[in-house]
Parts: structure tokens; C-alpha cells; sequence
């Protein structure tokens, strides 16, 4: 696979939804070093769930990215986190609580 690009199964769109076919994505070289962010905030509205991603240091934040998707999207983002966590602290261990002060 050539740099900028990731490969991810993902369902076909069948009548099961269960699936999977690869599917190739282009990174645009603006977007490819990824941004840090160390909070998150998350809003929504009947049609769609609007997540920032920002760095906060020293009381004051910035939005480093802005993610709007439906709530269908949403909920297999939510299970796509929750089995990547899982996996995780298999290999990892526990990720401990959030300390106070974040």
C-alpha cells in the first residue's frame, strides 16, 4: 500500500450488512500527520452528531477537528471504539481513570 493511502474492510452495503469488502482511502497530505487533541465534545441534533476534537493546555483550547456524522454512523463509530478498547487492554492492560485535573 503506497503512503497516504489505509485499507479497511467495511460492510458492502448487502441486504445483511454483515459483509465486509475492502475499501481503499486516499489521506490528503494536509490531514496525514493526524492531529493530537486531549478533549472532545460532543453535540446533536435529531439528523446528525457533530464531534470537536481540541488541545486544551492551561485553560485555554483550540478545535483541531470537527467530525459531523448520522446517528447510524455514529453508533457503529461507538462500537467500532468499544471493540478497538477491548482490544486494547487485552494487549495493554486496563487504561487506568482519567485523572481529576483533565
Amino acid at each position: 500500500m503506497a503512503a497516504g493511502e489505509a485499507t479497511k474492510g467495511t460492510p458492502d452495503g448487502g441486504s445483511n450488512g454483515h459483509k465486509r469488502t475492502d475499501l481503499k482511502l486516499r489521506v490528503p497530505e494536509q490531514v496525514a500527520g493526524g492531529a493530537y487533541a486531549n478533549s472532545m465534545m460532543v453535540q446533536h441534533t435529531a439528523s446528525e452528531f457533530v464531534m470537536d476534537f481540541a488541545m486544551v493546555m492551561g485553560g485555554n483550547g483550540q478545535v483541531v477537528a470537527r467530525v459531523v456524522t448520522s446517528p447510524g454512523h455514529m453508533k457503529h463509530i461507538v462500537a467500532a471504539l468499544t471493540e478497538n478498547i477491548r482490544k486494547y487492554e487485552a494487549a495493554h492492560g486496563p487504561i487506568g481513570p482519567r485523572p481529576k485535573d483533565e
